[in-house]
Order: C-alpha cells, then sequence, then structure tokens
C-alpha cells in the first residue's frame, strides 16, 4: 500500500483558488480584516485626491499590503493554536498573545507611515498652499 503525501501536486489555477479561499475567509469573518482592508481603501483614494508622488504611494501600498497580510498570518495562528488546544492553555494564551502583539506593531507602523506620507499634502491642500 503506497502511503499518499499530505502535500499532492496540485495545479496553479487550484494553488490560487485555495489562497482565494483564505482571503475570503479572512475578509467575511474577520472584523479586523474588514477594518483594514476598508481603511486602507480609503487611504488610496485619499492618496490619489492628494496626488501622493507615486515613490510614496509604492510605502503606502507596501504598508497595506504588509497589514493586510499580518493581519492574515495573525488568524492563522490563532486558527492554528484553537486546532490544538480547546481549553484554557497559558502558552497558548502567550502564543495568541504574541500575534496580537504583531498585529498591533504593524498597525501602529502603518499609521506612522500614512500620517507621514499623507499629512503633509492633505495640510497644503486644505490650507491652499
Amino acid at each position: 500500500m503506497e502511503i499518499q503525501s499530505v502535500k499532492k501536486h496540485r495545479g496553479w489555477i487550484r494553488i490560487f483558488q485555495d489562497a482565494l479561499s483564505g482571503i475570503v475567509y479572512a475578509f467575511t469573518s474577520q472584523r479586523n480584516f474588514k477594518i483594514h482592508f476598508s481603511i486602507s481603501l480609503l487611504v488610496i483614494v485619499l492618496a490619489f485626491w492628494l496626488e501622493v508622488p507615486f515613490d510614496n504611494f509604492l510605502f503606502l501600498i507596501f504598508a497595506i499590503v504588509f497589514g493586510l497580510v499580518v493581519e492574515v498570518a495573525n488568524t492563522s495562528f490563532e486558527k492554528t493554536v484553537d486546532l490544538i488546544t480547546e481549553k484554557y492553555n497559558e502558552r497558548a494564551r502567550v502564543v495568541k498573545d504574541l500575534s496580537a502583539g504583531m498585529m498591533l506593531l504593524t498597525s501602529i507602523g502603518m499609521a506612522l507611515i500614512g500620517f507621514l506620507i499623507l499629512f503633509p499634502p492633505l495640510i497644503n491642500k486644505v490650507l491652499g498652499l
């Protein structure tokens, strides 16, 4: 009897379908992902309205994508811990706290990048400079 590998060769279409399924899961089930995504759309619209230079726009896009990736990783860690243990476990709490801390640090960094890039042109536009 042949033992089948956990990793079966899958075509590229199936790989992308699974990845998209994960993103859809994050969007439909994770409140924080929806919040980050919504704020990200507002930041992009604001950047266009403010005519942010292309290089700064790239920094914003990188920060947005990085933040969404970390949010998905945070969800993955939490779901993995939930899969491993259903009862309260101090080590599981530490893993979840570390994951939440990772997201908090990322959010602070994203907000700082957004502020540093968007605030000067926003002030100029509001004050008519």
